[in-house]
């Protein structure tokens, strides 16, 4: 079962639930970071790093004593990879989005396959050896995230197909997902089983899930909720979000309570799930709720 675990805004608390879900987690799982241009899972679940994998992309390379410049290439290309300055063809790989058409189509046969580094993949274990960790980083300065992911994915298949042979097989992934709803929130929802929105009842936040709920629907994917920050003094977002989810038949699975405590728990690298004993109970409800709430889901699916 892959859980994402994902929110219409970054700061609503994906994180510091991902952290804490897989903190009180009843079996062995895998965690995934797949925040991939800002991953900072591993900061709260201090993973051994075993491995590490550059991910690349296909990009054209130009042979410019081959080239006609008769600007095929540049008609073919969506992206603008390709300009004609003068009577010169130029090649910005930066902007190419790997789809190859321009080398399959090129007549003079100027463009070859070549790579370009789209950041790395770090495979490892977590909360001493009880998870395993799998971490997506893109490289400074790369604004295509979509390919990376589904490098990543790649890899979490991999990963589970390989611990079906081991004696604890991990069955279920717990992945942090990008924030937002662009393309990288929407790659890794529609290779999730279920998708858990983590809501800050705030006007910003509430604004941000209503798009998230509109954007995920259409992935027909188990969707439910859970109030982060919840009872914020002054805030009457409670209940708004409250009466959106029941008119939306969106489980509400559980109520984090707003907390200055965890504030600072947090912010010294602390799993919530961990700060008191009150907080490990918020997070185990979660977790069994979340359980019952996926396997109700998947069994009717």
């Amino acid at each position: 079962m892959r859980i994402a675990i994902a929110s219409g805004k970054g700061g609503a608390g994906k994180t510091t639930v991902s952290a804490s879900l897989a903190q009180v987690w009843n079996t062995p799982a895998i965690l995934v970071d797949a925040d991939v241009e800002a991953p900072n899972l591993h900061l709260f679940c201090a993973p051994a790093i075993t491995s590490s994998t550059s991910t690349f992309l296909e990009v054209p390379i130009l042979d410019a004593t081959a080239c006609t410049q008769c600007g095929t290439c540049r008609e073919v290309c969506r992206f603008m990879a390709f300009a004609k300055l003068g009577k010169t063809i130029s090649l910005f790989p930066e902007m190419c989005h790997g789809c190859g058409g321009c080398i399959a189509l090129c007549p003079e046969k100027a463009l070859a396959p070549g790579q370009r580094l789209l950041g790395t993949l770090e495979c490892g274990t977590a909360m001493g050896g009880k998870h395993a960790f799998l971490m997506g980083r893109s490289r400074i300065g790369e604004a295509m995230t979509p390919p990376q992911l589904r490098a990543l994915q790649k890899k979490l298949e991999l990963l589970l197909a390989q611990s079906k042979t081991t004696a604890q097989p991990y069955t279920d992934a717990l992945i942090d997902a990008p924030p937002g709803v662009s393309c990288p929130a929407m790659t890794v929802a529609q290779e999730a089983d279920i998708i858990l929105l983590v809501v800050e009842p705030t006007p910003f936040g509430i604004h941000d899930f209503t798009l998230a709920h509109r954007a995920f629907l259409p992935l027909q994917k188990p969707i439910a909720v859970v109030m982060n920050r919840a009872g914020i003094p002054g805030n009457a977002g409670d209940m708004e979000l409250a009466a959106y989810c029941q008119q939306q038949g969106l489980p509400i699975l559980g109520l984090l309570p707003f907390s200055q405590e965890i504030a600072g728990h947090y912010a010294q690298g602390g799993i919530a799930a961990t700060c008191s004993s009150t907080w490990e109970k918020h997070f185990t409800h979660l977790r069994d709720t979340l359980q019952a709430f996926a396997a109700k889901e998947l069994a009717n699916a």
